[in-house]
């Protein structure tokens, strides 16, 4: 059992940057991988995984963030951060961190029922 919860969210201009932080409790975090997922205003039900990173460190990212976004851990506290940088419109999203696993060489993630409760990010133009 893991306990996620987001924080850093925010109203940014567009080109600006935000540093989001998924705080996890209970046992065994490190052996979990982390996802961040997205779900855009008006699209109920649909959560866009962005980026995730395996237990051992490895990462995957949706095409449309790759070069702007990096997705990182601390297993010794329990954290894992995604650094977004050139923020643009279509990123405003509430963020939600999962706990899950990836497979077929960390290419895949499978997202367990572990959710956090998630933390707006607002991209003004």
């Amino acid at each position: 059992q893991v306990q996620l919860v987001e924080s850093g969210g925010g109203l940014v201009q567009a080109g600006g940057s935000l540093r989001l932080s998924c705080a996890a409790s209970g046992s065994k975090f490190s052996i979990y991988a982390i996802g961040w997922y997205r779900q855009a205003p008006g699209k109920q039900h649909q959560r866009e995984l962005v980026a995730a990173i395996s237990s051992g460190g490895s990462t995957n990212y949706a095409d449309h963030v790759k070069g702007r976004f990096t997705i990182s851990r601390d297993n010794a506290n329990n954290t894992v951060s995604l650094q977004m940088n050139n923020l643009k419109p279509e990123d405003t999203a509430v963020y939600y961190c999962n706990a899950g696993t990836t497979y077929y060489n960390h290419s895949y993630y499978l997202p367990y029922d572990y959710w956090g409760q998630g933390t707006r990010v607002t991209v003004s133009s």
